[in-house]
Protein backbone atom coordinates (compact mmCIF):
# COMPACT_ATOMS: atom_id res chain seq x y z
CA UNK A 1 0.00 0.00 0.00
CA UNK A 2 1.32 3.20 -0.87
CA UNK A 3 1.43 6.34 1.44
CA UNK A 4 2.22 9.83 1.82
CA UNK A 5 5.84 10.28 3.21
CA UNK A 6 9.24 11.21 2.96
CA UNK A 7 11.47 8.47 0.55
CA UNK A 8 14.74 9.54 -1.04
CA UNK A 9 14.91 10.60 -4.79
CA UNK A 10 18.38 10.28 -6.97
CA UNK A 11 18.87 12.84 -10.39
CA UNK A 12 20.04 10.61 -12.69
CA UNK A 13 21.47 13.57 -14.43
CA UNK A 14 23.69 14.04 -11.59
CA UNK A 15 24.60 10.40 -10.37
CA UNK A 16 27.62 9.09 -11.74
CA UNK A 17 27.30 5.34 -10.30
CA UNK A 18 30.33 5.54 -8.13
CA UNK A 19 28.21 3.82 -6.05
CA UNK A 20 29.37 5.42 -3.05
CA UNK A 21 25.78 5.67 -1.47
CA UNK A 22 25.67 1.65 -1.50
CA UNK A 23 26.80 1.14 1.77
CA UNK A 24 25.42 3.76 3.26
CA UNK A 25 22.24 2.30 2.83
CA UNK A 26 21.82 -0.35 6.12
CA UNK A 27 18.37 -1.11 4.67
CA UNK A 28 19.76 -2.06 1.23
CA UNK A 29 17.27 -0.18 -0.68
CA UNK A 30 19.66 1.33 -3.25
CA UNK A 31 21.88 -0.32 -6.13
CA UNK A 32 23.72 0.55 -9.09
CA UNK A 33 21.84 -0.20 -12.23
CA UNK A 34 22.68 0.46 -15.96
CA UNK A 35 25.64 2.46 -14.12
CA UNK A 36 23.24 4.62 -11.97
CA UNK A 37 22.24 4.51 -8.39
CA UNK A 38 18.45 3.05 -8.27
CA UNK A 39 15.94 3.03 -4.99
CA UNK A 40 15.41 -0.76 -6.06
CA UNK A 41 13.17 -1.16 -2.89
CA UNK A 42 10.65 1.70 -1.65
CA UNK A 43 9.81 0.23 1.30
CA UNK A 44 13.39 -0.82 2.33
CA UNK A 45 13.95 2.98 2.25
CA UNK A 46 13.16 4.51 5.92
CA UNK A 47 13.53 8.33 3.84
CA UNK A 48 16.06 8.95 6.96
CA UNK A 49 18.65 10.12 3.81
CA UNK A 50 21.54 8.01 5.41
CA UNK A 51 22.95 7.78 2.00
CA UNK A 52 22.70 11.62 0.84
CA UNK A 53 25.84 12.32 2.66
CA UNK A 54 28.22 10.08 1.18
CA UNK A 55 27.12 11.02 -2.63
CA UNK A 56 30.22 13.41 -4.00
CA UNK A 57 27.61 14.40 -7.05
CA UNK A 58 24.38 16.14 -4.75
CA UNK A 59 22.71 13.61 -6.77
CA UNK A 60 20.60 12.36 -3.53
CA UNK A 61 17.78 14.37 -1.75
CA UNK A 62 14.84 13.63 0.61
CA UNK A 63 11.41 14.82 -1.08
CA UNK A 64 7.66 13.71 0.10
CA UNK A 65 5.78 12.01 -2.42
CA UNK A 66 3.09 8.74 -2.37
CA UNK A 67 5.41 5.47 -1.89
CA UNK A 68 5.47 2.07 -0.63
CA UNK A 69 4.73 2.19 2.97
CA UNK A 70 8.67 1.48 5.18
CA UNK A 71 9.03 -2.07 6.11
CA UNK A 72 11.16 -2.60 9.06
CA UNK A 73 9.89 -5.80 9.51
CA UNK A 74 11.06 -6.78 6.02
CA UNK A 75 14.27 -4.94 6.34
CA UNK A 76 14.96 -7.09 9.41
CA UNK A 77 14.36 -10.41 7.70
CA UNK A 78 16.56 -9.40 5.04
CA UNK A 79 19.57 -8.43 6.99
CA UNK A 80 18.91 -11.80 9.10
CA UNK A 81 19.44 -14.13 5.90
CA UNK A 82 22.31 -11.79 5.46
CA UNK A 83 24.03 -12.47 8.15
CA UNK A 84 23.32 -16.62 8.55
CA UNK A 85 25.15 -16.32 4.95
CA UNK A 86 27.56 -13.76 5.80
CA UNK A 87 29.50 -12.42 8.70
CA UNK A 88 29.93 -8.74 8.32
CA UNK A 89 32.96 -6.42 9.70
CA UNK A 90 31.95 -3.47 11.51
CA UNK A 91 31.79 -1.33 8.18
CA UNK A 92 28.78 -3.43 7.07
CA UNK A 93 29.88 -2.83 3.03
CA UNK A 94 29.61 -6.10 1.38
CA UNK A 95 32.83 -5.71 -0.24
CA UNK A 96 33.97 -6.48 3.28
CA UNK A 97 31.89 -9.61 3.98
CA UNK A 98 34.07 -12.62 5.48
CA UNK A 99 33.09 -15.76 3.63
CA UNK A 100 35.40 -18.98 3.27
CA UNK A 101 35.41 -21.08 -0.04
CA UNK A 102 36.49 -25.08 -0.01
CA UNK A 103 36.64 -26.97 -2.81
CA UNK A 104 34.43 -29.99 -3.00
CA UNK A 105 35.50 -33.24 -2.40
CA UNK A 106 35.06 -34.23 -5.75
CA UNK A 107 37.09 -30.94 -6.97
CA UNK A 108 39.77 -32.12 -4.93
CA UNK A 109 39.82 -35.87 -6.46
CA UNK A 110 40.06 -34.59 -10.16
CA UNK A 111 42.43 -31.82 -9.68
CA UNK A 112 45.47 -32.74 -11.82
CA UNK A 113 48.57 -33.24 -9.47
CA UNK A 114 50.97 -31.51 -11.65
CA UNK A 115 50.36 -28.73 -12.70
CA UNK A 116 52.68 -26.82 -15.23
CA UNK A 117 53.66 -23.16 -14.28
CA UNK A 118 52.27 -20.39 -15.93
CA UNK A 119 54.36 -17.63 -17.44
CA UNK A 120 53.48 -14.11 -16.14
CA UNK A 121 51.74 -12.56 -19.68
CA UNK A 122 52.74 -9.27 -17.61
CA UNK A 123 54.10 -6.55 -20.23
CA UNK A 124 54.93 -3.52 -18.67
CA UNK A 125 55.24 -1.86 -15.25
CA UNK A 126 53.96 0.11 -13.39
CA UNK A 127 50.15 -1.10 -13.51
CA UNK A 128 48.51 1.29 -10.44
CA UNK A 129 46.13 3.32 -12.18
CA UNK A 130 47.16 6.29 -10.56
CA UNK A 131 51.18 5.56 -11.72
CA UNK A 132 50.55 5.09 -14.85
CA UNK A 133 51.86 7.80 -17.06
CA UNK A 134 49.08 9.06 -19.74
CA UNK A 135 52.23 9.00 -22.62
CA UNK A 136 53.64 5.60 -21.51
CA UNK A 137 54.99 3.93 -24.81
CA UNK A 138 53.21 0.87 -23.68
CA UNK A 139 49.76 2.46 -24.07
CA UNK A 140 50.11 3.46 -27.54
CA UNK A 141 47.24 1.51 -29.67
CA UNK A 142 46.98 -0.89 -26.85
CA UNK A 143 44.05 -3.17 -25.71
CA UNK A 144 43.38 -1.94 -22.18
CA UNK A 145 42.30 -4.04 -19.47
CA UNK A 146 41.17 -2.15 -16.33
CA UNK A 147 41.34 -4.56 -13.44
CA UNK A 148 40.04 -4.03 -9.81
CA UNK A 149 41.87 -4.71 -7.55
CA UNK A 150 41.09 -7.90 -6.09
CA UNK A 151 39.50 -9.03 -9.62
CA UNK A 152 43.44 -11.32 -10.49
CA UNK A 153 43.31 -13.01 -6.99
CA UNK A 154 39.54 -14.15 -7.21
CA UNK A 155 39.58 -15.49 -11.11
CA UNK A 156 42.36 -18.20 -11.05
CA UNK A 157 43.30 -18.04 -15.03
CA UNK A 158 43.72 -13.96 -14.98
CA UNK A 159 46.88 -13.67 -17.13
CA UNK A 160 45.09 -16.47 -19.74
CA UNK A 161 42.43 -15.05 -19.95
CA UNK A 162 43.03 -11.42 -19.74
CA UNK A 163 46.33 -10.78 -19.58
CA UNK A 164 48.06 -12.18 -22.63
CA UNK A 165 48.81 -9.60 -25.47
CA UNK A 166 46.96 -6.69 -23.55
CA UNK A 167 47.72 -3.82 -21.15
CA UNK A 168 46.92 -3.69 -18.02
CA UNK A 169 46.06 -1.15 -15.38
CA UNK A 170 44.76 -1.95 -11.64
CA UNK A 171 42.87 0.29 -9.12
CA UNK A 172 40.39 0.87 -6.52
CA UNK A 173 37.25 2.80 -6.58
CA UNK A 174 36.74 2.67 -3.39
CA UNK A 175 39.92 3.65 -1.88
CA UNK A 176 41.18 5.90 -4.62
CA UNK A 177 39.79 9.41 -5.55
CA UNK A 178 37.23 8.58 -8.58
CA UNK A 179 37.54 12.19 -10.05
CA UNK A 180 41.40 11.72 -10.77
CA UNK A 181 40.62 8.48 -12.58
CA UNK A 182 38.55 9.98 -14.72
CA UNK A 183 41.19 12.67 -15.19
CA UNK A 184 43.28 10.07 -15.87
CA UNK A 185 41.61 8.07 -18.12
CA UNK A 186 40.90 11.52 -19.82
CA UNK A 187 44.70 11.70 -20.79
CA UNK A 188 44.96 8.54 -21.73
CA UNK A 189 41.92 8.55 -24.45
CA UNK A 190 43.14 11.34 -25.66
CA UNK A 191 46.98 10.48 -26.12
CA UNK A 192 47.30 6.84 -26.25
CA UNK A 193 45.00 5.86 -29.51
CA UNK A 194 43.03 2.94 -26.95
CA UNK A 195 41.15 0.52 -29.54
CA UNK A 196 39.76 -1.19 -27.01
CA UNK A 197 38.94 -1.57 -23.03
CA UNK A 198 38.04 -4.71 -20.89
CA UNK A 199 37.16 -3.67 -17.64
CA UNK A 200 36.76 -5.97 -15.08
CA UNK A 201 35.36 -5.67 -10.95
CA UNK A 202 34.08 -8.09 -8.99
CA UNK A 203 30.50 -8.69 -8.06
CA UNK A 204 30.90 -5.83 -4.94
CA UNK A 205 28.73 -2.67 -5.41
CA UNK A 206 31.70 -0.95 -4.63
CA UNK A 207 33.42 -1.93 -7.75
CA UNK A 208 30.63 -1.13 -9.96
CA UNK A 209 31.54 2.68 -10.49
CA UNK A 210 34.81 1.73 -11.99
CA UNK A 211 33.44 1.00 -15.97
CA UNK A 212 31.48 4.52 -15.54
CA UNK A 213 34.89 5.79 -14.43
CA UNK A 214 36.53 4.59 -17.95
CA UNK A 215 33.84 6.26 -19.66
CA UNK A 216 34.11 9.33 -18.28
CA UNK A 217 37.40 9.61 -19.20
CA UNK A 218 36.09 8.94 -23.20
CA UNK A 219 34.04 11.57 -22.55
CA UNK A 220 36.29 14.08 -21.28
CA UNK A 221 38.91 12.66 -24.34
CA UNK A 222 35.84 13.13 -26.07
CA UNK A 223 36.73 9.17 -27.63
CA UNK A 224 34.70 6.74 -28.55
CA UNK A 225 36.38 3.27 -27.79
CA UNK A 226 34.85 -0.19 -27.30
CA UNK A 227 34.08 -0.97 -24.00
CA UNK A 228 33.63 -4.82 -22.37
CA UNK A 229 32.21 -5.35 -18.84
CA UNK A 230 33.19 -8.33 -17.03
CA UNK A 231 31.69 -9.02 -13.63
CA UNK A 232 33.53 -12.23 -11.89
CA UNK A 233 32.06 -13.74 -8.74
CA UNK A 234 33.56 -13.61 -5.40
CA UNK A 235 33.85 -17.16 -5.45
CA UNK A 236 36.18 -16.69 -8.94
CA UNK A 237 33.65 -17.31 -12.21
CA UNK A 238 32.69 -14.89 -14.79
CA UNK A 239 28.99 -13.94 -13.68
CA UNK A 240 28.77 -11.61 -16.41
CA UNK A 241 29.96 -9.84 -19.08
CA UNK A 242 28.67 -7.40 -21.59
CA UNK A 243 29.45 -4.76 -24.25
CA UNK A 244 28.57 -1.17 -23.30
CA UNK A 245 30.19 1.02 -25.16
Amino acid sequence: MKVLRKIIEIDEELCDGCGECIPACPEGALQIVNGKAKLVKENFCDGLGECIGNCPKGAIRIVEREAEAFDEEAVKQEMEAKKRQEEPLPCGCPSTHVKSFSPSPCEIANEPQDLEPTASQLSHWPVQIRLVPPTAPFLKNAHLVVAADCTPIAYPTFHRDFLKGRVVMMGCPKFDNVQDYVNRFGQIFKEANIRKVTVLVMEVPCCSGLPMVVKKGMELAQKEVPLEVVVIGIEGGIIKRAQVA
